[in-house]
């Protein structure tokens, strides 16, 4: 819809900046303008300048500046639409229509919202209704509170086929009316009848709250009708798309979770109503659902729009199996080719057989808040997507995944985040596959870095070995201050075994007193249990004996770090090597001496 400019000066005019940033900021007067502490970033010396004489506000600390409009949609998360009606409203102004055609549509939609608004009071009527008691004690089974449910608009749908329908005709609505709000089907020679039933219903909010759709869940077996003959009704039933209700634009929980990022809570995306209420009720304020489909881009392009911070970085839940690792790669498939400065995402796993929802019953906050905490960047999630589990002993294989990895890195429209992209799969690839040394160039910024850590000495084990290391820190986790800066140091041929490292060093980072299980558990929830199977496994404890959880835990340590010592000697005389080839090539003194006294310093190590 246009809005004329001269409305929007109106606007402008009508209202004063200061009274309307006032309101949300706190300000105070300084000369000619009024001076605050920015709402879009934190900082603690007043930088933010508001000035009703040329009607703009700036932050000379984060850069934001514009009109009342402009302050609004951002400290609001609303649209330009949204804003001005908005504004419209506090300056007693109607917002005006352009067309007829325009006209007609707004009046409808208000038909349908009121509509939709109605079914969800009579839904929730019905919940609390005295016959239906069992239904809500269900639900607070389940762990939902009597607030929670009433936030959430939670209601129930019973097995009346035309229950619901009375009602909104009675309240003057007319059928097609109802069958365009997609609450009832139609079947020749019969009246129309209820789409929901014997369902609790979770209604569904656009980005301003207002209900446009519904998804339904159904009822436990003995609180409902036995189904008939074969049939065996799905779990969940979502509204159909309507004139109010786009399900691949829409996120469940946005409104809720648009408000909670402006106060700095993080976004984050579950797979269901469920867990976006568990998430919600649990603290995580954050939590949208897509509506029963994977991700969209559209949905992705809101999740960035949610967050008012500079860096716009949601965090992705999946399900810890193969469908959540292939539900994780679609989404990924989908975000490459829309990333741009300060927009991407983070990947989380669930442990399997977990979703949020259970995971928070079990365990609390906390169990959900470490998952999130080691949430993997987007493009250590494209590196593990396309190497993860495989061997890459073969020059053709390392080219091949290289190759599927540039191609999928080719779909980044913005061409400076494809640029640097590009150098950071160079680099992983000269640590992963030619075994480079991260002291010659810049660090891997996605290796978790511990204090007194050295760079990596170059050189890697070999696979057998990687397990058997990786399989004494899990079996005795008691070892592991003790062999904590050589592991940070050690470089791994497998990319699997490498990612099994970096997540234990993470895992310990916040931590420190995990026990085995603990481990193994924390592993598997970040979408590693076949890795995990690989490692804790009979043929690697035949050949590393000190590695298996009946080994003497008093030996453990000393054994791990001597192995580690061999291999870092190996790794060490293959630098010589190389370097004296070199050196006596380029007739290099300097790269001699260099040399000699990298020998001499490793003796004094290791005497």
């Amino acid at each position: 819809m246009t809005i004329p400019p001269r409305f929007l000066d109106d606007i402008r005019s009508r209202l004063s900046l200061s009274d309307v940033i006032g309101k949300r900021v706190r300000l105070t007067r300084a000369g000619r303008e009024y001076k605050g502490c920015c709402p879009f970033h934190k900082e603690k010396s007043p930088s933010f300048t508001v000035n009703d004489d040329k009607q703009f506000f700036h932050c000379f600390g984060c850069g934001a500046h514009g009109d009342v409009i402009g302050f609004v949609m951002r400290y609001e998360n609303l649209s330009f639409i949204e804003a001005v009606e908005s504004l419209a409203g506090q300056a007693g102004l109607q917002v005006p229509k352009p067309s007829p055609q325009d006209i007609q549509k707004a009046e409808k939609a208000r038909d349908l919202h009121a509509l939709i608004d109605s079914a969800t009071r009579w839904m929730e009527e019905q919940l609390f209704a005295p016959a239906n008691k069992e239904i809500l004690n269900y639900l607070t089974g389940r762990g939902l509170s009597k607030e929670t449910i009433q936030s959430f608009r939670i209601g129930y749908a019973p097995p009346d086929r035309q229950a619901l329908r009375k009602f909104l005709l009675a309240e003057k609505f007319t059928d097609e009316q109802i069958f365009e709000a997609g609450l009832v089907r139609k079947k020749d020679g019969e009246p129309p009848y209820a789409f929901f039933r014997e369902r609790v219903m979770f209604p569904v909010g656009d980005r301003r709250g207002r209900i446009v759709a519904f998804g339904g869940r159904i009822l436990p077996d003995h609180m409902r009708e036995p189904d008939k003959g074969d049939y065996k009704p799905a779990k969940y039933m979502n509204s159909s798309d309507t004139p109010l209700f786009d399900k691949s634009r829409t996120l469940y929980g946005q409104s809720f979770a648009r408000q909670a990022a402006r106060d700095g809570a993080t976004v984050l995306v579950t797979e269901g109503y469920m867990d976006v209420i568990a998430c919600h009720q649990a603290g995580f304020k954050g939590a949208v659902a897509p509506m029963g489909t994977a991700l969209t881009e559209d949905q992705i392009v809101m999740l960035w729009s949610m967050i008012v911070a500079e860096e716009k970085i949601p965090v992705l839940c999946f399900d810890g199996d193969n469908a959540g690792r292939g539900a994780a790669v679609r989404a990924c498939e989908r975000i490459l080719p829309l990333l741009k400065p300060y927009h991407s995402a983070r990947f989380a796993f669930m442990p399997e057989g977990e979703d949020p929802d259970t995971l928070i019953k079990a365990g609390g906050a906390k169990a959900f808040q470490n998952i999130l905490d080691t949430a993997i960047p987007l493009f250590d999630f494209l590196w593990l997507a396309h190497t993860g589990g495989r061997n890459f002993d073969s020059p053709e294989s390392r080219a091949g995944v290289v190759k599927a990895l540039e191609n999928s890195i080719r779909t980044i429209s913005d061409g400076e985040v494809q640029r640097h992209y590009q150098e950071h799969l160079r680099r992983k690839v000269g640590e992963v596959f030619f075994n480079r040394s991260r002291a010659a160039g810049p660090r891997d910024f996605n290796k978790p870095v511990r204090p007194g850590m050295r760079p990596q000495a170059p050189g890697a084990v070999r696979q057998k070995d990687e397990r058997s290391l990786l399989a004494a820190i899990i079996n005795h986790p008691h070892i592991y201050e003790a062999i904590e800066q050589p592991l940070g140091q050690f470089d791994f041929r497998n990319p699997a075994c490498d990612r099994v490292r970096q997540v234990l060093l993470g895992a310990f980072s916040h931590n420190p007193d995990l026990d085995g299980e603990g481990l193994q558990n924390h592993l598997e929830s970040q979408g590693l249990a076949k890795e995990l199977s690989d490692i804790l496994n009979e043929s690697v404890y035949r050949l590393a004996t000190f590695a298996g959880p009946r080994a003497d835990p008093g030996s453990v340590a000393q054994t791990w770090l001597a192995l580690y010592r061999d291999y870092e000697g190996e790794a060490l005389k293959q630098e010589v090597r190389s370097g004296w080839k070199q050196a006596f090539q380029m007739s290099s003194e300097d790269d001699e001496q260099r040399l000699r006294t990298m020998v001499e310093l490793k003796a004094g190590e290791r005497s």
